[in-house]
């Protein structure tokens, strides 16, 4: 491997990839423009028990091949990168929802912050061999796994969060609108809401927009 290069690695995005998936169902592409880099991370690939790897050395129109592939996890490995390299590949990074660690020879504070800033998941100094493969592409599921899994949890609270705020409207209307009582203006929508099969916030904005269109 040489001295000087960075290598991306990427795994599939959001859905995530489940690492106890049968290795040859995984699909791994390669691209490396030094057939003999690439032919040492093939086979610490094989020998981390992946075996559907593909494996092409030309930089040019990568995202559109990665969006017609669709691979499972992608290696990129640079020889000398320099700040454009580096730019190029976090624009890539940014652009892909999916786990990615980085492995790299040298680097420094920028580099680092870039990198996070990108949503790398692993950024490894001293880089790339073989044996660190499958560690590294673990840690980098898990990590984007995580993450993703708080992403989740925040959306859902701020989205509980406006529901809630639209039932309080919904009350506060039927109860200025009917004469209702809290409790009564609550129960109506609940009960509307289990009539119609339709989610509670769901009645309760309707009624905030027929309410908006009245004024």
């Amino acid at each position: 491997m040489s001295a000087n290069h960075a290598a991306l690695v990427v795994v599939r995005g959001s859905r995530g990839v489940s690492m106890s998936k049968s290795s040859t169902d995984l699909t791994i592409l390669v691209i490396d423009e030094n057939a003999i880099r690439a032919s040492i991370i093939e086979e610490g690939l094989n020998e981390a028990g992946h075996l559907n790897v593909r494996v092409i050395h030309e930089m040019q129109g990568v995202a559109r091949l990665i969006e017609t592939m669709d691979p499972d996890v992608i290696i990129i490995d640079i020889e000398n990168p320099n700040r454009d390299m580096m730019e190029h590949m976090f624009q890539l990074t940014r652009m892909i929802s999916r786990p990615i660690a980085m492995f790299v020879d040298r680097s420094d504070t920028a580099a680092i912050e870039a990198a996070v800033d990108a949503g790398v998941s692993a950024y490894v100094v001293d880089g790339l061999k073989k044996e660190r493969i499958k560690p590294i592409l673990d840690m980098a599921v898990s990590r984007f796994n995580a993450f993703s899994r708080l992403q989740r949890e925040l959306v859902e609270a701020r989205n509980a969060l406006e529901e809630r705020k639209v039932i309080e409207r919904a009350k506060g209307i039927l109860m200025k609108m009917r004469g209702l009582s809290e409790e009564q203006a609550f129960a109506l929508l609940r009960q509307t809401a289990m009539n119609e099969k339709k989610k509670l916030a769901d009645i309760a904005q309707s009624v905030v927009t027929a309410a908006g269109l009245l004024l």
